[in-house]
């Protein structure tokens, strides 16, 4: 059996920026996503604690410790800059492996967006 399981999750990051002029996607500091194992054009879903939205988009690899999370796109319309979100992605895996795997998960500041060492 495979089941879908969390794979990477940023834990309450503020939102930088919301671009609606700009073709669809969730701008990620680059030292964020590393931090928890993401990769440009890996799909996400974003969870805004604000208003209760839920997003599945894309990511764009954003500029290395500049603490950006900016929607852009149509997902523009769902957050505002200082919203505070969870960015989530998930694996598909088998089902004993599942029961092991342990996911990556940062906690950043959320003032800053820089990483909590």
């Amino acid at each position: 059996m495979i089941i879908e399981v969390v794979k990477s999750k940023l834990h309450r990051v503020t939102v930088t920026e919301a671009n609606l002029n700009y073709i669809g996607s969730i701008t990620i500091d680059e030292d964020l996503m590393d931090a928890v194992n993401l990769i440009e054009g890996e799909k996400v879903q974003i969870v805004n604690n604000n208003n209760g939205e839920r997003i599945e988009t894309y990511i764009i690899k954003g500029t290395r410790g500049s603490g950006a999370i900016c929607l852009n796109g149509a997902a523009a319309r769902k957050v505002q800059p200082g919203d505070v979100v969870i960015i989530m992605s998930y694996a598909h895996m088998d089902f004993e492996e599942a029961r092991t795997f342990k996911p990556w998960v940062a906690f950043p500041d959320t003032k800053t967006n820089k990483l909590i060492r």
